[in-house]
């Protein structure tokens, strides 16, 4: 495995140059490839550095493509303010390595698919080596980022170390866009997911316009409280439905064998008998007050006392 190390000064020929061989400040040059992932080393430059890490990280490959995975492709972003790697579809930033913090790059002469480089991280200040498997153009990627590395000093030495400043800034913002499209994802999936949960409680709840009908308040047996309404009133029991309604009185009434309306308690007043009858129960009536008493079937009138 013989590695080609991409010096800054490199005059080879690359698309980051223009006819004249200048290269436009904000040129971008895209390049897709398949990402074999990141791991750390322990030093800033080196063929054997990147040679160990190259190999440990297409062992990995190795055993993903064994379990049915495939390699993530990736899209890369070069320009002079350093090297971006981006989600080919969404194009989410998943790694922003500043220019300056670069410390080697190289592509594998023996394996011409695969060229690599080294950048220090930002915030854990460890050296981390990127590796990438390019169908036809890893050489090409590695004399680009050379180019971009030419570009950037020229550019340095133009403005007088001026540009440092504005490079830090665009950096600084850079990393901030970062973040906030990250916090940015993390609120829509929160967003996401209190839909589903709603949508969820909707279901279990009863549908959108039913009522549920009240039941009159009962007490401890269960009963329904006593309202000071007409019998004759109607009242709709606990299941809704109405009670039978009270039979009204027919006109013709059956009587007994004396002649006599039925027992009704809601009726009042005397009631009406033959002449025959009225006059045996006008005679019994005054017997009763004469003191007569009622013995088995037979009527009798005791001895008269002193009132007579």
């Amino acid at each position: 495995m013989i590695f080609h190390e991409q010096h800054p000064t490199s005059t080879d020929a690359s698309p980051f140059l223009a006819s004249d061989g200048q290269l436009p400040p904000m040129n971008i040059c895209d390049f897709l490839n398949e990402f074999l992932g990141s791991t750390e080393v322990e030093q800033p430059k080196g063929t054997e550095v990147v040679r160990d890490a190259v190999r440990k990280l297409k062992f990995a490959r190795h055993i993903k493509k064994s379990e049915g995975q495939k390699t993530p492709k990736v899209e890369l972003q070069i320009s002079i303010y350093g090297v971006k790697i981006l989600d080919p579809k969404t194009k989410e930033v998943q790694h922003n390595c500043q220019l300056h913090r670069i410390s080697f790059c190289a592509d594998d002469k023996t394996d011409k698919r695969i060229f690599t480089f080294i950048c220090k991280d930002s915030e854990s200040n460890k050296h981390l080596c990127y590796v990438f498997d390019s169908e036809k153009c890893a050489e090409e990627i590695t004399l680009t980022i050379g180019q971009a590395f030419d570009l950037a000093y020229r550019k340095f030495l133009e403005s007088g170390g001026k540009d440092v400043e504005t490079r830090k800034q665009i950096a600084g913002l850079q990393k901030r866009i970062q973040e906030l499209e990250t916090e940015n994802t993390e609120l829509k999936n929160k967003v996401q997911d209190l839909e589903n949960q709603l949508r969820i409680n909707q279901v279990h709840t009863s549908p959108a316009g039913s009522v549920t009908p009240k039941s009159p308040s009962t007490d401890i047996f269960d009963m329904v409280p006593f309202s000071p309404i007409s019998p004759q009133s109607s009242t709709p029991t606990r299941n809704g439905t109405q009670p039978p309604p009270v039979p009204s009185r027919s006109a013709e009434i059956k009587r007994d064998l004396f002649g006599a309306e039925p027992f009704d308690p809601f009726s009042c007043g005397a009631g009406e008998f033959p002449p025959d009858i009225q006059s045996k129960l006008d005679e019994m009536q005054e017997g009763f007050k004469m003191g007569l008493t009622l013995e088995g079937t037979v009527f009798c009138l005791d001895p008269l006392d002193s009132r007579c």
